[in-house]
């Protein structure tokens, strides 16, 4: 549809309220590719009333690397609707229109978007004139002063259509408005905006890159993991493969934890109500908890409508702490024995919408990789510091670098202290303290007030992707609420009691996540001492089973893990099988490897290939599978 059926008043050809010279908002805070993105937004809102005038717009702002625009729409769209879209806003973009500002007064405002039938900007503008908010309008006018669009908005924008950089048009979603379930549905189309299109399409490859690496895909590819909807979403159902990645990865923590000094301890999944009030998760960790069952009674008594003689309310554990804390709290310790450093793989279980969830990154049940160490007010500095040695040792051993971990120093809100556990005396040393051990360990960290624990301090060590998302792995955090709600005693030097401190620390977050960014990180071709399979034995035809089956044996008894491929498929198909499970080494083996007691091995990272004893090999690939 041609733009002249857009309404004239949407369109804003009625401009003797406004301002007709360009925005002079005087924001310098916004970088000019916000602005760019913002204004793309708008751009869209208008592409998109030239296609559909009975369109109703929901909001618009700019994202990272992007912008979207949330419509409601005559019909579904499809992805053939965005080349389309992109057409008309590169249209709009070459028309170089102004962007031009108008503030209205409240009545005027609901007026003129009544008028044009926008509801959800009627709604958005009662709420800020009931805020004392002013109403602002931005035009697209053109060279001649004829006004194509406008729409209520608090900008900022560029000066003109003409100087928005580059941009695509990339998906479509469905987004509910103001993000409530109980609103309607409306259509989310997403872009992307840079200011140069090299770097547009620098990005574009990037995402190509996401996408071959994402561990969702490589998941089912190499037949590590699914999840079903019949067990549930956001439970994890890890394949054979997949479990025996899950067992290095935790053979490794196990072995590192005990060399420095951790014991190990274990935990029930579920906890009593009493124990959850007690540790003040069931007021301030609430919305991330599911409710409680009723332990004092069968299914079968519930299902027949009786009631519980006495009632026992349970709840699946969403944290490892309060555990840790009655195991300590079992006998009084002395000061002698301090500190304790338990540390468990756990699983836990966190509410999470639906829509929130994401393959390994975001899940419903988890397995904490966690550790609390209860100490004294003395000890504090140095274990902090051992923690911090301990994450970054882990971090380089798993193949990250100082490039992909930023750190951000977590601390309370000042302005909002109901959120927190705890008073401002042992807010105000667990915070310096952080502080001082962060800068004297080197730590290049970022300040974000409001994000710490509920009950205390932290220091959040977030991994970034291959797209340069963050997800929060390690977490150190300084706790010295639980020790007084729990009455956490021991016995100090003079024979008195003393409240111990505690540290909460992760090193993976969570398995499931840890593995999933690792997934990602290599692309799926895990180096030897990870590779689920490590070696793949190839045999020519049948005739030479025998021979690769004892070099498997072999191989098996030194602890490398093989898998034999001697089916009647072809040669290339079993190398090409071998290839897309990405595993480490292949060891091709005929009539010549048998004889002469030798295997033809390919490298699958280097695509080097060599002949060579199968002991030479055999010692090669033990020494080379140890960490």
């Amino acid at each position: 549809m041609s733009e002249d059926k857009i309404d004239s008043r949407l369109r804003g050809n009625d401009t003797k309220s406004g301002n007709d010279s360009p925005e002079e908002n005087g924001n310098d805070s916004v970088s000019e590719v916000e602005r760019m993105r913002h204004s793309c937004s708008h751009i869209l809102a208008q592409a998109v009333l030239s296609m559909f005038p009975e369109a109703k717009l929901g909001i618009g702002p700019s994202i990272e690397n992007g912008f979207y625009y949330d419509f409601e729409l005559p019909r579904t769209l499809i992805p053939e609707d965005l080349p389309l879209l992109e057409k008309k806003m590169k249209q709009i973009v070459k028309q170089n229109q102004k962007f031009v500002r108008r503030d209205d007064d409240g009545k005027r405002a609901i007026e003129f978007l009544e008028e044009t039938g926008q509801k959800y900007k009627v709604e958005l503008a009662k709420e800020y004139i009931e805020a004392g908010e002013t109403i602002s309008f931005y035009e697209n006018v053109m060279p001649d002063g004829k006004a194509m669009f406008v729409d209520m908005c608090e900008g900022p924008h560029t000066e003109s259509t003409g100087k928005v950089g580059a941009f695509k048009l990339t998906h479509i979603a469905g987004a509910y408005w103001r993000g409530d379930s109980n609103n309607p549905m409306l259509q989310r189309i997403y872009g992307l905006c840079f200011e140069t299109q090299a770097e547009l399409d620098d990005h574009l490859k990037m995402i190509e890159e996401a996408k071959k690496r994402d561990h969702r895909k490589l998941g089912q590819e190499l037949d590590l993991f699914h999840i079903d909807d019949k067990v549930g979403a956001g439970l994890v159902l890890w394949h054979p493969k997949g479990a025996i990645l899950w067992r290095v990865i935790e053979d490794f923590w196990y072995r590192q934890h005990l060399k420095n000094g951790y014991e190990l301890v274990r935990s029930p999944h579920i906890g009593n109500r009493i124990l959850w009030e007690t540790s003040g998760h069931w007021g301030f960790y609430n919305e991330s908890m599911y409710p409680p069952m009723e332990a004092g009674q069968s299914l079968s008594e519930q299902q027949e409508g009786k009631k519980a003689e006495i009632s026992e309310q349970y709840l699946l554990k969403p944290m490892n702490c309060p555990f840790h804390v009655q195991i300590y709290n079992n006998k009084l310790h002395s000061y002698r024995e301090l500190p304790f450093r338990w540390a468990e793989t756990g699983t836990v279980y966190r509410f999470e919408k639906t829509g929130q969830l994401s393959g390994l990154t975001r899940v419903r049940g988890f397995t904490q990789d966690d550790a609390h160490i209860i100490l004294t007010k003395e000890q504090v500095k140095d274990e902090l510091k051992k923690v911090i040695d301990f994450i970054l040792f882990m971090f380089k051993a798993f193949g990250f670098d100082e490039k992909t971990v930023n750190i951000y120093l977590s601390l309370r809100d000042p302005e909002n202290k109901q959120k927190y556990a705890g008073g401002d005396e042992g807010w105000d040393f667990t915070e310096k303290v952080l502080r001082e051990v962060a800068v004297e360990s080197g730590l290049n960290f970022t300040e974000e007030k409001g994000e710490a624990a509920f009950y205390g301090p932290k220091l959040d060590f977030k991994l970034k992707d291959v797209l340069g998302r963050e997800w929060q792995c390690s977490t150190l955090q300084f706790d010295f609420n639980l020790p007084e709600k729990f009455d956490m005693k021991f016995i100090n030097q003079e024979g008195q009691e003393e409240r111990p401190y505690m540290l909460h620390r992760a090193l993976f977050g969570s398995f499931e996540r840890f593995i999933g960014l690792l997934i990602e990180n290599y692309a799926g071709a895990f180096p030897l001492w990870l590779a689920p399979v490590q070696v793949a034995i190839l045999s020519v035809s049948e005739k030479y089973s025998d021979y690769a089956k004892k070099i498997a044996e072999s191989l098996k008894e030194s602890e490398i893990r093989v898998e034999l491929y001697d089916s009647n498929d072809t040669l290339g198909k079993k190398i090409r099988t071998a290839e897309m499970q990405k595993i480490p080494y292949m060891l091709v083996v005929g009539e010549k490897e048998m004889t002469e007691k030798t295997v033809t091995a390919r490298d699958y990272a280097t695509k080097n290939q060599v002949e060579m004893k199968t002991s030479e090999f055999l010692e090669k690939v033990v020494k080379e599978s140890k960490v």
